[in-house]
């Protein structure tokens, strides 16, 4: 029971204001709550899962730095695409992509090398215990997320959809761009590339968002 406590409140703290819980935020405004839920236990249960098993070997393998990379550069690419769907040509109109997988897939990758997935591995080897450890830290997990979902809602009733969308797609590019900025190596981080990579994402937000107002012309 220690385990599991212990293991709730770590990351109910640790998630207060991180990322995914912003993310959870931006998703609720887009999808219903019952999805994004699910969605955020379904990628929490196996991400932390992962993390309890095995995560305590994955550096031997593959430097956590790197997922860290790749985690990074898919948000920016997950902003891309919230942007591509932007406008809705009518209300009923349904998008191609399932709502509980881009939720479930986005969170999966944004957990990878976060530190509440780094807290869930230190829990485990701490308390020498896998399942309180996982069962506690999901739940921390969802507590948190959940007060990030309600926000979302709120922020969804009272701003209109373009805006929401829009917000949504800003918050995956810039934790993309400062997961670039964290983990890139300090001698690859030049000024100079730093400016160049701003500038090419701000290139391809533009030409995202003229795409899909000339798409939704027609």
């Amino acid at each position: 029971m220690t385990a599991f406590l212990a293991s709730l409140a770590v990351v109910v703290l640790a998630e207060m204001g991180d990322k995914t819980q912003l993310l959870a935020m931006a998703f609720a405004t887009q999808y219903r709550w019952q999805t994004v839920m699910w969605g955020v236990f379904a990628a929490t249960v196996f991400n932390h899962l992962f993390a309890v098993a095995v995560g305590v070997y994955l550096t031997k393998f593959i430097p956590i730095e790197y997922v860290q990379l790749a985690a990074a550069a898919s948000f920016i690419l997950f902003g891309l695409w919230t942007i591509r769907g932007d406008e809705l040509a009518d209300e009923d109109k349904k998008t191609s992509y399932n709502p509980f997988w881009t939720v479930a897939i986005a969170f999966f990758i944004a957990e990878m090398g976060d530190k509440t997935q780094l807290a869930t591995v230190a829990l485990a080897a701490k308390f020498n215990a896998l399942l309180p450890v996982w069962m506690g830290s999901t739940a921390g997990m969802m507590v948190a997320d959940a007060i990030g979902i309600i926000a979302g809602i709120v922020l969804g009733k009272r701003i209109p959809e373009r805006t929401v969308k829009w917000f949504a797609a800003l918050v995956f590019i810039f934790f993309g761009l400062y997961g670039l900025y964290e983990n890139v190596p300090q001698t690859i981080l030049t000024p100079g590339v730093m400016v160049a990579t701003i500038l090419v994402t701000a290139i391809l937000i533009y030409a995202v968002a003229v795409s899909n107002r000339q798409a939704n012309k027609k």
